[in-house]
């Protein structure tokens, strides 16, 4: 496959999540206590990115 999310544990011990096209990282997100909350934040963006406006400001 090649894309996909991870989940991954941080030098602080927070969950982060980064999503991956061909092992190149297009971005992560910022700490999370928990695993759910990083699963949470996998879900939602699952859900809301297709409908998201672009902003471009260039």
């Amino acid at each position: 496959m090649a894309h996909k999310f991870e989940i991954w544990k941080d030098k602080k011990g927070e969950y982060r999540v980064r999503f991956k096209y061909n092992s190149e990282v297009m971005f992560s997100t910022e700490g999370y206590s928990s695993k759910s909350s990083a699963q949470n934040a996998i879900d939602s963006i699952k859900k809301n990115g297709p409908k998201a406006p672009v902003e471009d400001n260039s």
